[in-house]
């Protein structure tokens, strides 16, 4: 072998920063999560580390400034050693975190803002050093080095050349943790309203005060011996809260009507042969009557690893038996294994055996998940056969006394009603075979009783059909005695002609507005 080969050292080149940072994820939105997991992350140490008592303690701030075009993320953590600043804040992909409890542990992520500012800074002070910090990345000056392909420069040294380390007095019980991006060129990162709604979803918020089941989601996840991750975060002083509500609309933000309401939650967990806990979740209980539009910023079943999310909401989608089916849901699956262990990208887990197994055990879950929304359908289905009857008895008994428009449309609704009527006891019995079949499973029954329970006895054994003193239909034209009867037969022709060619409300409207001007 060529001694020269073998002495020749491998060189890293500049693109790699590229892969690793600015070419790493396909939303920006993103930085917002590698950079809060990483300030929970020095939470938890610093409360390991007997520096505050519990998370209530600390807090991770957000500002953004659409003005100065501005970002900072801050917390309260522990801070970093100043003799620790180059060789962690420095380094790419030299995570230093137990990878089975800590949410970031491949120092990869918090490079994130390089692709959207001018200048990137770390700044921080750890407890009982009277210096701070700054690491400062010359964002601007190395999307410039990795855009001039006549130069081969190797990433170590692109590194050293875009960044610098400068030094503060400060106030040695001072510690924190800052990421300041200065001149963001991403305008959606600086949308303070989409930042919001994204982060109530993906970041380690609590439960949003108004949805009353989360002390249900608490005693599960205590019973599981879990604890939900949670931490007070704010944007803009406004502290963030996951946007779950017992409420279902649709329409957009500012302008959108309820159509369904959760009445329940069912939880679940799958286990390994040993008995271990690999995952445990919730999803929300309702009528199930159509798939949640999207103004519901929570729907979907989300999948989430230490409280923060796993990918976005259609990331369990291919789990289901139909790929719309995670969204007639809200709903959580709790990742709790250290073997499942979220991918560089954190848009679902690396392959490993124990990941196979959740996939293959919450697929069947998610069966039972097809269930439901098909039980739904078909009981409404059935419920809109007695509302037919119901709806078309009114209509009946109005026309019975305005009028028909020929003497054969009696007997035409007549018949319509008779047929009405034997679906209506058709679909009465049915439901009630699905109320018998489903007595087992509280779920399936509340979904059926819930349906159903506007429509009790509402099928009658006699059909009124109401008829004016001589027997014969009461029709439009009676009343237009200023009329001849050929002329009234020349109306009922043009009556007609009106039904056949209008909606049925409009042609009503526009029938009894023509009998009025008429008698006038």
């Amino acid at each position: 072998m060529d001694r020269s080969m073998i002495e020749e050292k491998t060189k890293i080149g500049k693109d790699v920063i590229e892969s690793l940072t600015l070419a790493m994820y396909d939303d920006p939105k993103f930085i917002y999560r590698e950079y809060i997991q990483n300030s929970a992350d020095q939470i938890d140490i610093a409360i390991e580390k007997g520096l505050i008592d519990s998370k209530n303690d600390c807090k991770i701030e957000i500002r953004i400034d659409k003005i100065e075009r501005n970002i900072s993320i801050t917390d309260n953590g522990t801070g970093v050693q100043s003799e620790k600043i180059l060789p962690v804040l420095r380094s790419i992909a030299q995570g230093v975190k137990d990878r089975t409890k800590h949410k970031g542990f491949r120092g990869i992520g918090r490079l994130g803002g390089l692709a959207y500012c001018d200048r990137l800074i770390f700044e921080t002070s750890f407890p009982g050093e009277e210096v701070k910090s700054k690491l400062i990345w010359n964002a601007k000056e190395l999307k410039q080095i990795i855009n001039d392909r006549n130069k081969k420069e190797n990433a170590s040294d692109v590194i050293d050349t875009i960044t610098s380390l400068k030094t503060e007095y400060t106030k040695k019980e001072e510690r924190y943790f800052k990421v300041i991006l200065e001149n963001v060129s991403n305008d959606t990162l600086l949308d303070t309203e989409e930042i919001y709604d994204y982060l109530s979803m993906v970041a380690p918020v609590p439960y949003k005060k108004g949805f009353i089941f989360q002390d249900k989601i608490y005693e599960k996840a205590k019973e599981y011996n879990f604890s939900i991750d949670e931490y007070n975060i704010y944007i803009n002083n406004n502290q963030i809260f996951k946007e779950y509500t017992t409420s279902i609309y649709e329409g957009d933000k500012h302008n959108k009507k309820k159509i369904d309401e959760i009445f329940d939650l069912e939880f679940f967990n799958i286990k390994d042969k040993n008995e271990q806990l690999i995952c445990w979740g919730w999803h929300s209980v309702s009528k199930l009557i159509k798939q949640i539009p999207p103004v519901n910023i929570a729907r979907g079943i989300r999948l989430r690893k230490g409280n923060i999310q796993i990918g976005d909401e259609r990331q369990l989608v291919k789990l289901f038996k139909e790929p719309r089916g995670s969204f007639y849901f809200l709903g959580e699956v709790h990742a709790v294994s250290p073997d499942l262990i979220p991918n560089a990208r954190r848009d679902y887990f690396t392959e490993n055996k124990t990941f196979k197994f959740f996939e293959k055990q919450l697929k069947e879950k998610f069966k039972e998940l097809h269930d439901l929304y098909h039980l739904s359908s078909q009981t409404r289905g059935e419920k809109k056969k007695i509302e037919r009857l119901e709806s078309l008895t009114k209509e009946f008994n109005q026309k019975s006394e305005k009028g028909f428009t020929k003497p054969e449309e009696q007997r035409e609704y007549e018949e319509k009603l008779q047929k009405a009527k034997d679906e209506a006891e058709r679909a009465t019995q049915k439901i009630e075979k699905l109320k018998e079949k489903t007595e087992k499973d509280i779920t399936k029954r509340k979904i059926v009783e819930k349906i159903t329970k506007d429509i009790e006895d509402k099928i009658t054994d006699n059909i009124p059909i109401p008829k004016n003193n001589n027997g014969k239909p009461k029709l439009l034209i009676d009343n237009l005695s200023k009329h001849n009867r050929s002329e009234r037969k020349l109306i009922s022709k043009i009556l007609s002609i009106i039904d056949n060619i209008l909606p049925k409300d409009l042609s009503e409207s526009v029938k009894q507005k023509i009998i009025e001007e008429l008698n006038k």
